[in-house]
């Protein structure tokens, strides 16, 4: 019976020792947080912006009606997709009027200017009658010298009594005639300046005549040109929404003219994306870019970045956001514009594409997965004194705005327990991100959970679990 009770005594206490054991081992386990970790290492990384948009040409042109007045389209010359060249006939509009006033103008141009041609011949000949007319006055009054010279010698000599009267007469009228000639010739010479300058007056009239009639047959043959429209450059009909038969009219005031195609030079082809505000400051000219085009699968086309928008834009409405009467917080996009190095032929304006371009690149940086960052109040970083100090109000309102500064970091594990490091980091990869300080190489880190990592204390004890986690329902 003793023995009995014996062995019931010894296994109660075995019992109440592996009891309070197990006890102890759960009341151990009480506050342990179970973690997934990684390390630190150190790699290549690359910042990529992933950008959409669609394929545009540098450089098109909307071809438009320069007609002075509605007009009928009589002819269409290209094909939509036809590629052009600078000055190629592209349509034709209805020009019978203006075929006619530039048939007119010619004709009235061909007038004046024969009548222009036969006023500067009189003008030619009436400078001729004008040297003709010189010569004579210098001849007569040659003739006036001479004849005086011989009627100076003949008074002389007839008053001397040494020629008889009838010498003195002769060689005074001869004298008389020459002074009669000479302003006969004078006379003569008048009347040629004045007739040259009224041929040279009709002429300026003729001249004038001239040059109003070209200007009318510039302006009808400026009206005629209108109604052909010509290539502006080099490129692809990328876009024809008329038919022959149909009227386009010009523009007016607040109003374009109908758009008869555009032309788009193909020579430079671009991406034209929308970047996310919150990446655009790292997007800079130059930098190197890789172009996905939905329609040419399988395939990527480098480009480099040649123009970045300075005007945000708002992604609900695609409107500028300075041209918004109302203030907005929403999202907005800036527009970037990759230049294709190599495009295909293939391409065409309008397809959609997906531009991934380069902001920056780090060889063997030092990197942790992106997940494990995150941040905390630097109050929740502090010993539990200060916590109780700041219950019981004794700190100063400058230091509680100071605990409740936010800092960036993660948590390293060490001796079973989760100690937040403060980082500072560098470019973000796909899925790491630099560590520029805080870290050292091959420092064990929580990853995981993602709540986990948002809820973990400063000091908590943690637990390492890396399996894999079990796919759920909803992941399946």
């Amino acid at each position: 019976m003793q023995r009995k009770w014996k062995n019931v005594l010894i296994i109660s206490g075995v019992l109440l020792i592996a009891g309070g054991v197990f006890a102890s081992i759960r009341m151990s386990m009480q506050g342990i947080v179970e973690v997934q970790t990684g390390r630190t290492v150190r790699q290549d990384l690359t910042s990529i912006v992933t950008a959409s948009g669609e394929i545009k040409p540098r450089n098109y042109i909307n071809i438009g009606t320069n007609a002075v007045s509605p007009s009928r389209i009589t002819e269409i010359l290209v094909r939509e997709g036809d590629h052009v060249r600078k000055g190629q006939l592209l349509a034709k509009l209805e020009s019978v009027q203006p075929e006619a006033d530039v048939a007119a103008m010619r004709a009235a141009v061909a007038s004046t200017e024969a009548d222009s041609a036969a006023a500067e011949a009189s003008v030619n000949a009436g400078e001729d009658a004008i040297a003709t007319a010189k010569a004579g006055v210098e001849r007569a009054a040659a003739d006036v010298e001479r004849t005086r010279l011989d009627f100076d010698r003949g008074k002389q000599l007839y008053a001397e009594k040494l020629i008889a009267r009838q010498d003195y007469d002769t060689r005074k009228a001869g004298y008389d005639s020459a002074v009669a000639s000479l302003n006969q010739a004078k006379a003569q010479l008048n009347q040629s300046i004045a007739d040259r300058r009224r041929l040279a007056a009709a002429l300026n009239a003729a001249q004038r005549r001239v040059t109003q009639n070209r200007a009318q047959l510039r302006r009808a043959s400026d009206v005629l040109e209108r109604t052909q429209s010509v290539a502006p450059i080099d490129g692809i009909v990328s876009n024809l929404p008329v038919r022959v038969g149909e009227t386009v009219v010009p523009g007016i005031q607040n109003s374009p003219s109908s758009l008869i195609m555009t032309i788009a030079d193909m020579s430079l082809i671009t991406a034209e994306v929308k970047v996310d505000e919150t990446d655009i400051v790292n997007v800079k000219l130059d930098q190197a870019a890789e172009v996905a085009i939905d329609a040419i699968p399988s395939k990527t086309f480098r480009g480099h970045v040649i123009e970045i928008g300075n005007t945000a834009i708002l992604r609900s409405t695609g409107l500028a956001a300075n041209q918004s009467a109302v203030s907005s917080q929403e999202a907005k996009d800036f527009k970037v514009v990759v230049a294709l190095d190599d495009p295909p032929d293939e391409i065409r304006p309008g397809l959609s594409a997906t531009a991934k371009i380069t902001t920056a690149t780090r060889k063997n940086s030092l990197s942790i997965p992106i997940q494990a960052l995150t941040v905390r109040q630097k109050g929740d970083l502090q010993a539990k004194q200060d916590n109780s100090r700041t219950r019981t109000g004794l700190l100063t309102p400058a230091q509680q705005k100071a605990r409740k500064e936010e800092v960036q970091g993660v948590f390293v594990v060490k001796a079973g327990r989760a100690v937040f490091h403060k980082v500072e980091t560098g470019i973000t990869g796909a899925t790491d991100i630099e560590v520029l300080s805080g870290l050292k190489d091959g420092d064990e880190i929580i990853t995981g959970s993602y709540k986990i990592i948002r809820t973990l204390r400063n000091d908590a004890r943690v637990k390492i679990d890396n399996k894999s986690p079990a796919r759920t329902e909803a992941q399946g």
